[in-house]
């Protein structure tokens, strides 16, 4: 904890208009010999955030600071010492009494090993399908699976199920009766497992990472750490999702810069507040999502930058940001991350249409955290291997093709039933519905048509505010007059409001308003004389820190432009509306039509300084784990390289203990952005193993070697 004063400040969120904090074990542990207080059950990473421990090291090649960048194992940028032993600390748990040390250079090696007193035979054990990853797609597979009695073991790293969806406190778009469109993805991951748990024939193993896939057939998996299996699968099933993309620029390993799961996953899964002035860094759905997640969790959000034109995400989401008050600026890039320790400010540019930063049009934001959502990369190396192997395997969710959660979780449904035909099950045909539906789920965001304002004022009018094709239909599901319409053979039309063809009026229930995943319809009442009353959802805030009668609020249109302040009428939350507020407010009728939301934050946060910093160390890191920069890894393509393998023996670029895993694509784009055509390029080996392990472990040592 940071002192102030004499007060410790915490970083540890205890109110939040979605989630509920766990009450959890408190425990003492040291962190460089100062004891600490952390919670049972939770990373070291969580553990150190939660005390306003950011820096967690600092690299033997310069001494720069070293934070989380994945919270995901992918890299290994948060590596600490506990007891003694090299650990990722967003892996690793916390445990009563540890003594945790920041890597400070290369850890001293001991002066000499004891003997080794014990070894064991590797257990081997066979399934008709083992499913590498616990997430939607992963899951689903294993629920059509457990439902034909095919033995089927699922191994997932995390010690939670459901993957990226125990981050996501927002409502999922798609269809509600085929993927549970409307439902919190936190709720939908709690489906999931109680489904999956039905089955005695499929077995569940939590913290336990996949470890290589074998030429002979089986896969190495290493299980709470202690524990090696070799499995010998009959199929063999990749649903390990994705990992983030890196992203090149000044300052951009500073503690602090890090991806938006790392972030999801902090404030959403582990209720730690780690930022009070966040910046964000991509305009698609992860990054749009994750804007919104800071504000729930009272996080500051100075601004979102997006290199395109427009934000690639689905529109009502950036809408939403920009109804809430954060500032959205389409073709413009990151310059730098700025500061000596840790991040304070961040410099952008607006970017010409060769993608180059135009001079004169820099800004710098004081800000703490700079949130990277650039896109993702599938993790499907052991499917590549197994492929290579000549293993019956298939993939699924990310790991077969990045889309959003609900498409993951069809295709993991379609997987499964093929696995268990293959299996020899009596399974029939794949249903083309499903087939269908899982197209229409992966689809991109589609045209936009402008928002188009009702010019009735009689009675009660819904409002929708979303005006771009995307998979989704729950309110024409809830609707219990069938009022709203979308085409049930293709759900990402917009919906239509028909009481005029079904001759029923609209009752006010508000279920079109709770349920809308991108809180994008209001209802305006005219019942009364006098100004009508709008019906907004609202998920801000808990308690005394909900809007209540008499309180004047900023209200703005869909593109975020201030209309005025107005007075609320009541706030309302049940069971029904499901952690939602009902906020309505009475609005001036020239205008009422146009409310799309409450303003949540002051405008003064997104103010930019008066002069842009500029950062004047070129430290822009390819490499994370070697830190090598760009201009090292193009020096040597311009030497007239064009094998990713001498460049790792040139540079060491790719020896980390990653693997190559965050730098492989970004050395493949400075080939490309050199004028070198992709086929001149020899990419890569890769290496056997997907994570490093203790050799203790592969040896067969009694507990790894471990003390």
């Amino acid at each position: 904890m940071e002192v102030v004063g004499e007060v410790k400040k915490t970083y540890r969120i205890t109110e939040h208009p979605i989630l509920t904090p766990e009450t959890r074990k408190d425990l003492t542990f040291f962190w460089k010999g100062e004891e600490l207080s952390g919670k049972e059950g939770e990373s070291i990473a969580t553990a150190l955030f939660a005390n306003g421990i950011r820096t967690f090291g600092y690299h033997s090649k310069d001494g720069a600071p070293l934070g989380i960048f994945c919270a995901n194992g992918q890299c290994s940028q948060c590596t600490v010492l506990a007891n003694g032993l090299p650990v990722k600390a967003c892996m690793e748990l916390i445990q009563p009494g540890m003594q945790i040390e920041p890597v400070d250079g290369n850890p001293p090696l001991p002066d000499q090993v004891g003997p080794i007193k014990k070894f064991k035979l590797m257990t081997e054990i066979e399934v008709e399908c083992l499913i590498i990853g616990g997430g939607p797609a992963g899951l689903s597979a294993a629920i059509e699976l457990g439902r034909v009695g095919a033995e089927v073991l699922i191994v997932d790293d995390k010690h939670l199920l459901g993957g990226k969806l125990v981050l996501q406190t927002h409502r999922f778009f798609g269809s509600i009766n085929a993927c549970y469109a409307g439902t919190r993805g936190i709720d939908i991951a709690s489906r999931l497992e109680k489904d999956v748990r039905k089955y005695n024939n499929v077995n569940i193993w939590t913290n336990t990472i996949a470890i290589a896939t074998f030429s002979d057939g089986k896969v190495g998996v290493l299980r709470d750490g202690r524990d090696y299996f070799f499995i010998r699968p009959k199929t063999l099933l990749v649903a390990a999702g994705a990992r983030e993309k890196s992203l090149v620029f000044k300052g951009n390993t500073l503690p602090g810069v890090y991806g938006a799961g790392a972030f999801q996953t902090l404030v959403n899964r582990d209720l730690i507040r780690p930022a009070e002035r966040l910046f964000i860094v991509g305009g698609g759905n992860v990054g749009l999502i994750a804007g919104y997640h800071a504000l729930q969790a009272g996080i500051d959000v100075v601004g979102l930058i997006e290199a395109l034109p427009e934000c690639g995400g689905y529109k009502v989401h950036k809408d939403k940001l920009a109804r809430f008050g954060v500032p959205i600026y389409t073709s413009h890039t990151i310059l730098s991350a700025n500061g000596e320790q840790e991040v304070e400010s961040v410099t952008i540019a607006q970017i010409d249409d060769k993608w180059k930063a135009i001079p004169g049009t820099e800004k710098t934001f004081a800000c703490d955290t700079i949130l990277i959502a650039v896109g993702l990369n599938p993790v499907n190396e052991f499917y590549q291997k197994a492929k290579d192997f000549g293993m019956p395997v298939f993939a699924a969710g990310d790991a077969e093709e990045i889309a959003e959660a609900s498409a993951a979780m069809f295709s993991g449904k379609i997987k499964g039933l093929e696995i268990a035909r293959l299996l020899g099950y009596a399974v029939g045909e794949i249903p083309q519905d499903w087939i269908h539906t899982g197209e229409i789920l992966k689809s991109r965001p589609g045209k936009a048509y402008g928002e188009v304002i009702p010019e009735d004022e009689q009675g009660i009018v819904p409002v929708f505010h979303c005006d771009q094709e995307i998979p989704c239909n729950p309110c024409t599901s809830v609707c219990p007059l069938g009022n709203i319409y979308i085409d049930p053979d293709d759900i990402r039309k917009v919906p239509e409001y028909i009481a005029e063809k079904t001759g029923k009026a609209c009752i006010g229930c508000e279920k079109c308003v709770t349920i809308c995943p991108g809180l994008a319809i209001t209802l305006v009442d005219y019942r009364k004389e006098g100004d009508p009353i709008v019906t907004i959802a609202y998920e801000f805030g808990k308690g005394p820190a909900v809007h209540k009668e008499g309180d004047i609020v900023t209200v703005l249109d869909i593109e975020g432009h201030v209309l005025g302040n107005v007075e609320v009428v009541s706030t309302r939350i049940t069971k029904a509306t499901d952690r939602t507020v009902i906020l309505k407010v009475r609005a001036p009728r020239e205008y009422a039509k146009k409310i799309a939301g409450v303003l949540v934050q002051n405008q003064e946060v997104s103010g930019s300084l008066d002069q842009y910093v500029e950062r004047l160390t070129d430290d822009m890191i390819v490499c994370r784990c070697e830190r090598v920069t760009m201009k090292e890894i193009k020096d040597v393509i311009q030497s007239g390289c064009r094998d990713v393998n001498e460049i790792k023996a040139r540079t060491r670029a790719g020896m980390g203990a990653c693997g190559g895993k965050t730098c492989e694509s970004i050395i493949l784009r400075a080939f490309q952005e050199l004028g070198i055509p992709q086929e001149d390029v020899t990419t890569p080996t890769h290496r056997p193993l997907f994570v490093e392990i203790p050799f203790g472990v592969l040896a067969g040592v009694e507990n790894g070697g471990k003390p």
